[in-house]
This record gives C-alpha cells, sequence and structure tokens, in this order.
C-alpha cells in the first residue's frame, strides 16, 4: 500500500510551498508578534482564500473546491513550515469539519461558503480552565436557546465570528454554534507564549445558541472533530519539525568552531540524527492518520491519537534542539528558532494536550485488543 502523496498532490504540495515562501516570511510572522493587537495577519487570511484553501476539502456545492482531506493535509504541512499566523486551523479543520460532519443543510448552506470565502473565522471554545473537560466539569449551560457560561482559553477566541461551545442542555452534553458578534458575548484577550496563534477568555450570558447535531452527543462528537482535527494538525507539525530540522542542519554546516564546522562534532551529529528519527515517526503517524480520515476508516480514532502524540514530540524536540544546535545565538530575538519554539509549543496543547491524547490512544488500543 502505498502511503505517499500521488503526483497531483505534490505539486499542490509545491505550489503552496512556492506560494508561502513568497508571502509568509519570518517578517510577516513578526509583525503579528510584534503588535499583539493584530491577532492575525489578515492580508495573508485573504491571500489564502483567494488561493481556495480554506475550501479545499469542503464540497463545491458549498463553495468549496472539493478536493478532500489528503490534499488539505498537504496544505497543513506547508502552513506549518511558515509557522503562518492565521487562524486556518481553528476555522478549517475544526469549524468546518464540525459541521460537515453534523451541520444541518441550513447549517452548510449558512456558514460553509463564507469559510471557503475567508468571511468567516471559526473557534472551539471547550475549556473552562486548566484541566480536560469532562462530564462532570462541564459548568457551561444551555437553556431555552440561551447560553451562559465561560470559556477559556480559547484559541482564536478574540478575532473569531463563530464559536464551536461545549454545554449541557437538559443536563447533557451537546455543540453549540454561537454568533461572537451578538448578544451575550465578551472577549478578552489573553498573553499566551505564542501571540502570533490569538487567544481569548470568553464569557456568553444569554447568549443565542443553536445545536449542532443531535441533542447529548457533545462529547462524542467533539471526540469525532478532535480526531479529524488531530490528523491535520499533526501535518503543521511535521512540517515545522522539518524546518527545524533544515535550519540546525544548515547552521551547522556553516558555523566554524575550532576551525571545523560544528556538523562535524558528534553531539551535533547525534542532535540531527535524533531529529530525523522523531520527524520520521511522525510523518509514518500522520501519513496513517490521513488514509484513515479520508477513506473515514474505523481505525481513525487511533490513527488520529497516534498521529497527535508523535507530531506534537516530533516538534517540541525539533524546537528544543535547533535551539541548541544554534548555541547562544539561538535565544536570541533576532534568530528564527524562538518562532518554531513558541508555535511548537502551542500546537502541542490546541485541542487537547499529549497527555490526553496518550490516554485516548492507550483506550483505543484496549478497545482493539478486547475485541
Amino acid at each position: 500500500m502505498n502511503f505517499d502523496f500521488s503526483d497531483d498532490q505534490k505539486f499542490l504540495k509545491a505550489e503552496a510551498r512556492k506560494f508561502l515562501e513568497a508571502n509568509c516570511p519570518t517578517s510577516r510572522v513578526r509583525g503579528v508578534l510584534d503588535d499583539a493587537a493584530k491577532g492575525h495577519d489578515a492580508e495573508l487570511w485573504r491571500a489564502v482564500a483567494a488561493q481556495g484553501w480554506l475550501g479545499c476539502a469542503i464540497p463545491e456545492e458549498h463553495g468549496g473546491l472539493g478536493l478532500g482531506h489528503i490534499e488539505l493535509c498537504a496544505i497543513a504541512e506547508e502552513l506549518g513550515r511558515v509557522v503562518a499566523p492565521i487562524p486556518f486551523a481553528s476555522t478549517v479543520y475544526i469549524l468546518a469539519e464540525a459541521l460537515m460532519l453534523a451541520g444541518s443543510d441550513a447549517q452548510k448552506a449558512a456558514l460553509l461558503p463564507k469559510i471557503a470565502a475567508g468571511e468567516v473565522i471559526g473557534a472551539l471554545a471547550a475549556s473552562e480552565g486548566p484541566g480536560a473537560v469532562g462530564p462532570a466539569t462541564l459548568k457551561a449551560v444551555v437553556e431555552g436557546g440561551k447560553l451562559s457560561g465561560t470559556k477559556l482559553p480559547v484559541t482564536d477566541g478574540d478575532i473569531a465570528d463563530v464559536a464551536i461551545v461545549l454545554a449541557k442542555e437538559n443536563g447533557k452534553p451537546g455543540l453549540f454554534l454561537v454568533d461572537l458578534a451578538g448578544a451575550g458575548v465578551t472577549r478578552e484577550p489573553l498573553e499566551t507564549l505564542d501571540p502570533t496563534r490569538d487567544a481569548a477568555k470568553i464569557v456568553f450570558d444569554g447568549a443565542a445558541a443553536e445545536r449542532l447535531g443531535e441533542a447529548g452527543e457533545g462529547f462524542a462528537l467533539l471526540e469525532q472533530v478532535l480526531d479529524r482535527a488531530a490528523v491535520l494538525l499533526a501535518f503543521e507539525q511535521c512540517g515545522g519539525a522539518d524546518r527545524c530540522l533544515e535550519m540546525a542542519k544548515d547552521y551547522a554546516l556553516e558555523r566554524y568552531a575550532f576551525g571545523r564546522t560544528i556538523a562535524s562534532y558528534q553531539a551535533i551529529k547525534h542532535k540531527l540524527a535524533d531529529m530525523y528519527v522523531k520527524n520520521e515517526l511522525a510523518r509514518s503517524n500522520a501519513y496513517y492518520g490521513a488514509w484513515a480520515l479520508n477513506t473515514n476508516a474505523p481505525e481513525l480514532p487511533l490513527a488520529a491519537s497516534a498521529a497527535r502524540i508523535a507530531g506534537s514530540e516530533a516538534f517540541w524536540f525539533g524546537a528544543k534542539e535547533n535551539i541548541q544546535t544554534h548555541g547562544g545565538i539561538g535565544f536570541t530575538w533576532e534568530m528564527d528558532c524562538h518562532l518554531y519554539y513558541r508555535r511548537a509549543r502551542q500546537l502541542s496543547l490546541v485541542a487537547g494536550a499529549p497527555r490526553v491524547w496518550k490516554e485516548r490512544l492507550v483506550s483505543q488500543l484496549e478497545r482493539r485488543n478486547a475485541a
């Protein structure tokens, strides 16, 4: 079985890389980092929308390209390479996927075309503070179509137009669509390690909420959405991890110490080799996840968990070792190493921390072995 991209998909990936190298240099990432009020690069967001990437997996009848998830994975990897400061993940991996998975015909018709056109930014509001939210800890409530509760941190919450909110209705968990520009919504920006990805605290006080999917299936539906997002995030992490390895290798080949390049020293060789091994492991798991996602295979929860864990580990390790390979200069503001370090930490926490995904992986393995 060939898990590699097809020739057409490789062409799409190559063109995406050319576009992002030309339109998303690290100077643009720093522009958002230096001005926290921006939240994201609006010009780049419009340019990406013009490329049609936001509607890559959205069906043509809803204004998308209808290409599929494999093509979306290829684009995600290239976005990860340049640590693009745009709310692509929250909007495309989560909001669009949730609508395609459980949205009504009216909800799809109202939002999917706007997502594809770049007119709507999405956010997932599930967390209510430290720790994983569960049936016993969920406090947000919907009564009579009105939502009350507090969610934090919400990635891209300060710039989002629509949020998917996890809340209880009649004592049962559900997912709800909320217009963040409507009445009863208060937002407060939060400071995070990676200001190039906006975050906020959102307080709902009688905000209008429209249920997504069936009543009482909030956690089950959220898990399905997160499985899909996990695979796509894993490709972003693979892209970032590969770029960290390239940066470390290039610097090691040009930096001289004691009359020879530092790449010739065994300690540096070991760092680069360990980065390469973790990157290849992450890529293997990501490809498996992409196959499961594109075919809607029963193995998707297992494949998504493995891809998420391996991707988080590879990017985090690569970002650390990239700084270490650069030495003292790697810790400075002028170098780009910290941009990848920040994004590695941010991506490892969004849509569930590695600890949560490790628990899900073990649960999936236990279920498979018991079957």
